[in-house]
């Protein structure tokens, strides 16, 4: 099975052949119903799990063996789209509310699914199911924080005025498995503080300053103290040359 956003689509691998493929699908093991299709996305009920029977169907058996022959086939395993489909990556703007909030409002992905003619959000589908994870971090810092939000418009607050702030955010549905809880992260997104150049240098930068501020102090102390030395060196060949002269 491969899912995402209640799109759920059945796979399988087979050696080069001839043969047609019937998959039949059920709720149980006792009501099949035969599709000659792989795409399952819009024909589930989300909440209910599903078992598939994948049957190799051949004309030359079924001339040779006739209809009840025991066609080659294989299981997939149990699925439930609605706690086991992918979540993609959402997307989300940043809209500042003073110097230690913002809010981030988040859009939802569509799914396939389609309810009076309206085509459903994942919001629409797991409705209070759906959380949102959100990590955030100084610019620059590995030190992140976590909050979880209810809302699609998530006040994060308590932040240090004046620096910097990127965020991530992912659907996250606490009832689901733990495998399967988090969707896709967004795409990392950066409020600009009022900041000093410097807060935005990297540990490399820093080094490299401090390693041209020493050389120049060397620098300066060395011909500093060549320039003494040449001084004194000629104001004592100055004296020597005055004492030694005739009177």
């Amino acid at each position: 099975w491969t899912s995402l956003d209640f799109q759920t689509i059945l796979k399988w691998t087979v050696e080069e052949s001839e043969h047609t493929y019937t998959v039949m699908y059920s709720e149980n093991t006792e009501q099949t119903n035969p599709r000659k299709r792989e795409n399952l996305g819009k024909i589930f009920c989300l909440h209910r799990n599903y078992e598939a029977d994948i049957r190799a169907d051949s004309d030359h058996l079924a001339d040779k063996f006739g209809l009840d022959y025991d066609f080659p086939h294989t299981y997939a395993p149990m699925f439930n789209p609605y706690k086991e489909s992918n979540i993609s990556a959402l997307e989300f703007s940043i809209t500042d509310v003073d110097e230690g909030t913002v809010i981030l409002n988040i859009t939802h992905p569509l799914t396939s699914i389609t309810v009076g003619g309206k085509q459903q959000t994942i919001k629409d589908i797991l409705k209070n199911d759906l959380k949102y994870k959100i990590i955030y971090s100084k610019s620059g810092s590995t030190g992140e924080k976590y909050k979880i939000a209810d809302s699609s418009s998530a006040e994060v607050s308590g932040l240090d005025a004046g620096q910097s702030y990127c965020f991530m955010v992912a659907a996250f549905i606490p009832s689901r498995p733990k495998a399967t809880q988090l969707g896709a992260w967004s795409t990392q997104q950066c409020r600009r503080g009022d900041t000093h150049f410097t807060q935005d240098l990297s540990l490399g930068a820093w080094v490299g300053i401090i390693f041209i501020l020493i050389t120049v102090i060397i620098v300066f102390i060395t011909t500093t103290i060549l320039c003494c030395r040449r001084n004194h060196k000629r104001h004592k060949n100055i004296q020597t040359a005055e004492s030694s002269a005739p009177i």
